[in-house]
């Protein structure tokens, strides 16, 4: 034993523990209120100000690329509503979306407007249930409290579709599985109106608010450039002045034939991103109003007709016995696309949400990679909180909205 500690001897007595500057690392998280999911942020304090700042992610990895490569193409979707929690509407469509180019198939029009509808109620629950943790982090408890409540008006809407609130699974490969519930788009109108009086209320309570504006006002500026380099999407990049959004130039779906702006901001901070997500909010609602007479307009077909790829319609599958065995089929050993690689793009509530499919020809991709704008908004803090007080850290990742599921897929 005593030859064992004369041997390391030399060792321990080049190792100072005593440091010579004046900072202190603390870690923020990973099991942190404001840390928005399981992120470990080690900061490095002079005092009281940001010198140096690392995210640590992984502490929620689940495999879910690897679980696409293993997982039929149908029986993968329900899985995409755990990355994004809070919009799983939007990861549905989004991999329906690839998937469908991949096949090469054409939804019919009525499935297309249903999708887009949930697609758009669910930003509208996602920006309001943004507000509602941002202005709590930042000490707003009214705010939290309105919004949470006016979120569950808009998740008993989507409940009513689909019979679930939070991971809704409501939009298939090929189109969706029913269609809209007798007076939901009555009920549809009336919540957007009511929505539309509650945003109201909610600029009232802090867009001129002083200490809402001392908190948020030249807090995190990201400009153009830095944006750019950390290759920002939705608000984080709409905030620096840049005016992309996917749903405008580059199309898909509805978008084309739907009406609205794209809000943006020139001061790149914490206030001007949350200036574009409450206007954001208002054009959800406008695009939201144009479906109703675009769905009351529309046929009544759902699913796209590709005998090969798409299950025939329930009434089908229990009349006729050869849409049985094909139901059978494709349920038992899946859709076999053919061979190709595909990469497709959309808006989601967070920014540019892509998935990258490969196929071999077989019921399983060969390999499939997500790309979930979270993750670039969790990198970016390493270059953003530096000069920042610790205090305002907390402000600069709520104006970020990151969630972690998509980051630790």
């Amino acid at each position: 034993m005593n030859q064992s500690v004369n041997r390391l001897k030399p060792f321990f007595e080049n190792i100072h523990f005593e440091r010579e500057d004046n900072t202190m690392v603390v870690n923020l998280g990973p099991q942190h209120p404001s840390s928005h999911g399981q992120m470990r942020l080690i900061l490095e304090l002079s005092g009281e100000e940001v010198v140096k700042a690392r995210p640590g992610v992984g502490y929620l990895h689940r495999g879910m690329e690897k679980m696409g490569e293993n997982m039929m193409y149908n029986e993968f979707l329900p899985t995409t509503d755990r990355m994004d929690y809070i919009a799983s509407t939007s990861n549905n469509y989004g991999y329906a979306l690839a998937v469908e180019k991949l096949l090469e198939i054409e939804v019919p029009r009525r499935a297309e407007i249903i999708r887009t509808m949930l697609v758009e109620l669910n930003r509208l629950c996602s920006h309001v249930f943004w507000l509602a943790c941002h202005a709590l982090d930042v000490g707003a408890m009214s705010v939290f409290l309105y919004t949470f409540r006016d979120r569950e008006f808009a998740m008993d809407l989507i409940e009513d579709y689909c019979g679930a609130r939070l991971t809704h699974s409501a939009v298939r490969i090929g189109g969706v599985p029913l269609d809209l519930p007798e007076g939901w788009c009555e009920k549809l109108e009336k919540y957007l109106k009511n929505q539309e009086t509650e945003i109201e209320k909610y600029e009232g309570l802090l867009s001129e608010n002083r200490i809402w504006r001392m908190r948020l006002e030249n807090v995190g500026i990201i400009d153009e450039k830095l944006a750019k380099t950390w290759a920002c999407s939705g608000v984080p990049l709409r905030g620096a002045g840049v005016k992309w959004d996917l749903r405008k130039e580059m199309p898909y779906g509805l978008y084309a034939e739907l009406d609205f702006d794209v809000p943006i901001a020139s001061t790149g901070d914490s206030y001007g991103r949350y200036k574009c997500y409450m206007q954001e909010m208002k054009e959800t609602i406008k695009i939201l109003r144009q479906l109703i007479p675009m769905y009351k307009e529309s046929s009544c077909e759902l699913m796209a007709h590709a005998p090969e790829y798409i299950s025939a319609s329930k009434e089908d599958i229990m009349t006729q016995n050869y849409s049985l065995m094909q139901h059978f089929v494709l349920v038992t050993q899946g859709m076999r696309p053919p061979k190709g690689e595909v990469y497709v793009a959309t808006e989601s509530p967070k920014g540019e949400l892509g998935y990258m499919v490969v196929s071999d020809g077989t019921p399983y991709a060969y390999k499939m990679k997500l790309r979930a704008p979270s993750f670039w908004h969790t990198g970016i803090f390493e270059d953003l909180l530096p000069g920042h007080q610790l205090a305002d850290v907390v402000t600069i990742i709520g104006s970020m909205n990151i969630v972690f599921g998509e980051i630790d897929r």
